[in-house]
């Protein structure tokens, strides 16, 4: 691992009131001192902010005024000593202070390299470390608790508990095999080693049974509006989000191509995607979005489908009913505040088992019924983030599914009576599938890949 000090700028670019530069490593303090104007940094207490000057080391003239928090280890995130610098928020001040750290023997740090510290030097293990960019990337108060309880380490207990039990079974076996004249360990049987996957096994199955849910909380759902041009998708995704975002005319095809928003529903975060009306169209430029959109529609994980409660149902109404056919679809049926003719009989036919929702966007009519369809379509009601454990992670997702393979492996050989020792090379494995989640097997290469797609500073 580097010893060296890293430093870099740890708040968004732009302008703001402040901006931190922040240093990790066993010169991060010194580094400092040798350009602060103030306190003796070198001896002031732990944890405290000390107001000063940053000096130009060329001109010794005052390059800018700030606060420095000095945090020595290993009461610190890297468990290194730390130093926060906080200066005036505007690019060319922060990038001066940066320079200067640099000049005077700090290293530009990698993205990640901070929590990639805080990782290698134990402050935190690699689901946690994970944990930091899901908070940081949080769209709702839903996926932040989420995040935060991963931080806090709730599902690393979890993968360390099943781990243990599994090693203890492991180790009994090995007792057994390699000392059989030990009369006072029991022998581990078919059974036992029987009961004890089976019961690690049910547990990961749990995990994964609200893994989905999860995963729609970090991620968010890739959600489609799609109908006829003029049905009122753009009013929709403009009432969603609380703002013109998207052209609203009565003209058909003035959406031309995609238009894409976060928005929050109920804790439940939708990656909003506001389609091109899919028609046959001769419009050249109009094509390429119906185009686009057909393509959105493949890769969506809800489809929320309008249609005009003022309009009798069309043959590309139909052609649609067709394209969503076995996909998560909300049917929305807008315009109630004109007369009826659409035949709500023939729309229910089509959609058959699938929620419809009456609006009147115009009047801001439906949205509460619309936001609750949404809800209960993937998390049957209200979201649970108290005592319930989400697994939101891919990664995650995809090592507890193959822990759990190898332990139905192991579950099947038992059940054809083989040798125990051959049962634990499939619980031995499932040990390290968990092992990966929390980086206590993981490679280094995994580690490097995983800390590349931090944000700069972090």
């Amino acid at each position: 691992m580097d010893t060296d000090t890293i430093t870099a700028i740890s708040t968004p670019v732009g302008e703001g009131a402040i901006a931190i530069v922040r240093l990790t490593g066993a010169e991060a303090i010194e580094i400092t001192s040798k350009v602060y104007e103030g306190k003796d940094l070198l001896n002031v207490a732990s944890h405290t902010i000390n107001y000063g000057k940053i000096l130009d080391p060329d001109t010794n003239e005052v390059a800018e005024e700030v606060m420095v928090s000095v945090m020595r280890a290993p009461k610190t995130f890297t468990r290194e000593d730390v130093v926060e610098i906080n200066c005036h928020g505007g690019m060319v001040a922060v990038n001066r202070v940066l320079e200067i750290l640099l000049s005077k023997g700090a290293r530009l740090a990698e993205p990640g390299e901070f929590t990639k510290r805080a990782f290698l030097n134990g402050r935190i293990d690699l689901s946690q470390a994970e944990a930091v960019m899901d908070l940081i990337r949080a769209k709702t108060d839903k996926a932040m608790s989420v995040a935060l309880k991963q931080m806090d380490g709730r599902l690393s207990s979890l993968i360390q508990k099943y781990r243990q039990d599994l090693l203890e079974t492991v180790a009994h076996v090995e007792v057994n095999i390699d000392y059989p004249e030990y009369d006072d360990v029991e022998e581990m049987s078919h059974d036992m080693m029987r009961e004890k996957t089976k019961q690690v096994r049910d547990e990961i199955e749990e995990l994964l049974q609200v893994a989905k849910q999860g995963k729609i909380l970090r991620e968010g759902l890739a959600t489609a509006i799609i109908g006829r041009p003029n049905v009122g998708k753009s009013s929709l995704m403009n009432t969603l989000i609380q703002e013109n975002k998207a052209i609203v005319t009565e003209i058909p095809g003035t959406t031309r191509d995609i238009i894409e928003e976060y928005v929050n529903v109920r804790g439940v975060p939708l990656r909003l995607v506001d389609t091109a009306g899919i028609r046959e169209t001769e419009d050249i430029v109009e094509k390429i979005g119906v185009e686009r959109s057909r393509k959105v529609l493949k890769e969506s994980d809800l489809i929320l489908f309008v249609l005009n409660y003022n309009e009798e149902l069309t043959e590309e109404d139909r052609k649609l009913f067709e394209a969503v056919k076995g996909l998560e679809y909300i049917v929305i049926i807008n315009k109630t505040d004109l007369p009826q003719k659409l035949d709500l009989d023939e729309v229910k036919q089509y959609a058959e088992q699938q929620p419809i929702v009456t609006t009147s966007l115009i009047e801001e009519e439906g949205i509460d019924e619309l936001e609750s369809a949404i809800s209960k379509t993937f998390f049957a009601g209200d979201i649970d983030t108290g005592d319930l454990t989400y697994v939101s992670n891919v990664r995650h997702i995809q090592l507890l599914n193959q822990a759990k393979q190898a332990l139905e492996d192991a579950i099947a050989s038992l059940e054809m009576e083989m040798p125990l020792d051959i049962v634990q090379i499939d619980v031995t494995r499932t040990w390290e599938f968990l092992g990966e989640i929390i980086g206590d097997t993981a490679s280094d290469s995994l580690i490097d890949q995983l800390f590349s797609q931090f944000c700069l500073g972090k």
